[in-house]
């Protein structure tokens, strides 16, 4: 696991604390504006940041991650310019905050695999989450991303049969994402009652720890997850404040889903 990103964790344990990771897509509304916004989550207790790379077929994401894309591709939103230009700029203004790309393996690819670690690494990218990338193809890509120092996470789906989900863990890098929802990210109202079981099960086989993501937008449900779990993705309630109210909006929310963190 990255040293970054473990010491991340610890320092949330340690205050008694969930961790907070924080999903936002980089380029929206432009590139320095979204560096803004990264920097108000961490300054409203975010413990990990997730930079969005937008794709334009972003098959894991709902309606306002979907949107976010497209207003990040329309100001010129690139992989390269993202670890160019705001991964420095974001890594400079909050440098003890570990930084997580999340994009597709189409995106990916198109740098090239190699290339792409090699600069995630120097830019000061800790780690790298691919929705549709599976666990049996992604070999070649965590042995490259290791070599770089780039934690590979893997996900989990509900859907994902139990001894699929321990394998899963047991080789798993950074942290298990543990997808709480069938479907696509989005607020959701209710989360599934199985859930904290199935947090449990990987947990216990996991080296790294268990972050539960999609659906979470209120510390209510955060502080029932916190139970279960060494933390949670808040995303698309995160891009719907700052597009809609700014980056305080986001802060904000960063802060009251802290406060549900708190144990």
């Amino acid at each position: 696991m990255s040293g970054a990103i473990a010491k991340a964790f610890a320092r949330a344990k340690a205050r008694g604390e969930g961790a907070l990771v924080a999903y936002g897509m980089a380029g929206d509304p432009d590139l320095p504006r979204s560096v803004d916004v990264f920097a108000a989550m961490v300054e409203g207790g975010a413990d990990i940041v997730e930079v969005g790379v937008a794709f334009s077929d972003p098959i894991a994401d709902g309606p306002v991650i979907q949107g976010a894309a497209e207003r990040a591709l329309k100001a010129g939103s690139t992989l390269k310019r993202v670890l160019d230009e705001v991964v420095p700029e974001l890594h400079r203004r909050c440098p003890e905050t570990p930084l997580v790309i999340m994009t597709y393996v189409n995106v990916i690819m198109a740098m090239g695999e190699e290339r792409f670690a090699k600069r995630a690494r120097e830019r000061g990218i800790s780690g790298a989450i691919l929705p549709d990338l599976p666990p049996e193809e992604s070999g070649s890509l965590r042995a490259t991303f290791d070599a770089a120092g780039v934690d590979l996470i893997p996900l989990c789906a509900p859907t994902t049969p139990p001894a699929r989900a321990e394998a899963i863990a047991k080789d798993a890098r950074g942290f298990v994402y543990c997808v709480s929802v069938a479907g696509v990210t989005g607020m959701r109202a209710e989360l599934p009652a199985d859930l904290s079981q199935r947090l449990e099960l990987v947990r216990k086989a996991s080296p790294v720890p268990v972050v539960a993501g999609f659906g979470i937008s209120t510390a209510e449900q955060a502080r029932t997850l916190s139970a279960h779990a060494d933390g949670v993705v808040v995303g698309s309630a995160l891009v719907r404040a700052a597009h809609t109210e700014g980056p305080q909006a986001a802060r904000a929310l960063c802060a009251e889903i802290k406060r549900g963190l708190k144990r």
